[in-house]
């Protein structure tokens, strides 16, 4: 028999602190318990996994998102609930697995509001709140009908899109980008528009039904059960129906004594002996609270997270350039404008002058290898011409702000209609590690790059603060623009995101106008066929991150704003434009 789960209903004494099931079997059920589950059995047997038996670690993955506002303010610090901290090792996969949670409870059981004090306590800079309420199938005419009049059943497992939530959740956990449906309960439709959702390192996923499928709940590293009375969650629906989804008093009470209860008693309450723990009382109980947070923490703690410079240094070192690379001829003129530009003494206007000049001859290099195919046309002169067109759909181009905005200009004067995206990526001048700022003034994560005074970056996470593709993106050739690449983290994590957008990895091409050998390799090594293209690769970086001998920070030469002392030649500066 499967052990009930812990209940967190009472203060823990100082010698024996109360924690989460292990492992099931710990205890017998009380037999009443077993009376009730076995009224229940039927109800259960196609969604419920068989427990009693032991569970080996899962493996689990990053992500991130939230449901309405894209931030959480907190008396400590802003947490980012939208937006995505990709951390990728040297092999560009995700060095560590996010904590899922599962939140389950009746209908107006609290779920939410103890979701968002698990968040609050939690004080991790993101988090994912996916709620169940976004997955409710799309209705037929007739069950639009019926659902007008009070009469369809929303409380019932075939309500729920569970191949959606278990598709969504599973990319999640892989580190994809995934779209999620917003629901409108006014009308009881899906909305036209679907929101977007990234990565984080813990997800809370919420919803009566939350514990009613095998599979999601292979999913979930912890689950919770949130148990409060029924009178009080008839009121609170009574509350939110009524005010929020303009129902009236007596179709309100009409659905829950019809459908709410008894899906309740049958389907949601059983689900409570699969918790590890209980929360009686809900968002009241704060010794649950607190047990839930001490747990995740522990859990965090084994995820550490960080970007391993080190690793990327030495992945391919002293290994041969990469097949990928493109490296523009060494002709006197480049050669002559490279030492143009590299010298400190040449002045912004001819530092713009002979960078952009470098920038079109780049360019122009990259479009040829884009894939072409034989076509005939016909002159003026009415003679047939076999010449080669493009054989793709679309060009997009994509700037990883600031620096790599400088080269738009170019590829719109040599790609006509291009489509432009832009990325804004911050990077530690000190570690060159992508940067994590503590909080946004803005509404989106880290809008425009400013930092709450009292809060300090962390370097160990690397942050992507900004974000605008194109739509339909997966199916373009990207050229992917940034000036200069010394440890090649901005540009990993540039084209990881590319990838969770579906962008195939061999439609991908990096273009800059210089890269670092330990930049190229590192990008290599992690994306194989991205195709990597430059106009000169300097052989060191030093201890600061700087390309040797280099060009200096680009971004700040070009737009004439003040040099950061000893920081690296990528990005550090968080613009928009």
């Amino acid at each position: 028999m499967a052990a009930p789960p812990a209940r967190a209903d009472a203060d823990p004494s100082p010698t024996s602190p109360p924690t989460a099931r292990d492992t099931p079997g710990r205890q017998a059920e009380k037999s009443e318990t077993a009376c009730e589950e076995r009224s229940n059995a039927e109800s259960l047997d196609r969604l419920l996994p068989p427990v009693g038996t032991g569970r080996s670690p899962r493996k689990r993955t990053t992500s991130q998102c939230k449901s309405e506002p894209p931030l959480l303010r907190t008396s400590k610090r802003t947490i980012y609930t939208a937006g995505r901290p990709p951390w990728y090792n040297e092999h560009g996969t995700q060095s560590k697995e996010a904590f899922a949670i599962g939140l389950g409870g009746g209908s107006a059981s609290g779920k939410t509001t103890v979701a968002r004090m698990i968040i609050e306590a939690l004080d991790v800079p993101w988090v994912v709140l996916l709620s169940m309420d976004s997955f409710y199938k799309v209705l037929t005419e007739q069950q639009q009908e019926q659902a007008a009049h009070n009469n369809f059943n929303f409380d019932h497992p075939d309500a729920f899109d569970f191949d959606l939530i278990i598709s969504t959740l599973k990319k999640l956990k892989q580190g994809k980008s995934v779209k999620v449906p917003i629901y409108d309960f006014t009308t009881h439709s899906r909305k036209k528009d679907w929101k977007t959702l990234y990565g984080a390192n813990v997800i809370i996923f919420e919803g009566i039904m939350a514990f009613a499928d095998k599979t999601l709940l292979e999913l979930l590293d912890m689950k919770i059960f949130v148990d409060t009375d029924s009178d009080i969650r008839l009121v609170r629906r009574l509350r939110r129906d009524i005010s929020e989804r303009g129902r009236d008093i007596e179709g309100v009470i009409k659905q829950y004594n019809k459908f709410v209860k008894p899906s309740f008693d049958q389907y949601i309450q059983p689900t409570m002996r699969l918790a590890d723990i209980v929360v009686p009382r809900g968002s009241g109980n704060t010794v649950a609270i607190d047990l839930i947070v001490q747990h995740v923490h522990s859990q965090l703690e084994e995820r550490k997270l960080r970007w391993d410079m080190a690793a990327l240094a030495s992945a391919h070192q002293c290994h041969p350039l990469p097949r990928t690379l493109s490296v523009l001829k060494s002709t006197p003129q480049v050669r002559g404008m490279h030492t143009i530009i590299r010298d400190k003494e040449t002045s912004r206007d001819e530092f713009i002058f002979y960078s952009k000049r470098l920038m079109r001859l780049l360019i122009e290099h990259a479009l040829s290898f884009l894939p072409f195919q034989d076509c005939v046309v016909q002159t003026p002169q009415g003679q047939d011409y076999a010449g080669k067109c493009y054989a793709g759909k679309q060009i997009t181009g994509v700037s990883i702000l600031r620096a790599g905005e400088t080269m738009e200009p170019a590829l719109r004067a040599v790609c006509k209609d291009v489509r432009i995206g832009t990325i804004l990526i911050q990077t530690n001048q000190l570690t060159g590690e992508p940067e994590v700022p503590g909080g946004s003034r803005g509404d989106e994560p880290g809008g425009r790059g400013q930092r709450e005074p009292h809060l300090q970056p962390d370097p160990c996470r690397p942050q992507l603060h900004y974000l605008r593709l194109p739509k339909d993106i997966s199916d373009d050739h990207v050229i992917l623009m940034d000036c200069t690449v010394s440890t090649g983290a901005a540009a990993m994590m540039a084209v990881r995101v590319l990838l969770d957008h579906d962008v195939p990895e061999d439609k991908i091409f990096l273009l800059s106008l210089l890269m670092a050998e330990m930049g190229v390799h590192s990008v290599a090594y992690a994306f194989p066929r991205v195709r990597i293209i430059t106009t000169a690769v300097d052989k060191r970086v030093n201890d600061l991150f700087r390309i040797i001998p280099g060009i200096g920070n680009f971004g700040d030469r070009y737009f004439g704003t003040d040099a950061v002392p000893d920081g690296s030649d990528e990005e550090e500066v968080a613009y928009t434009g």
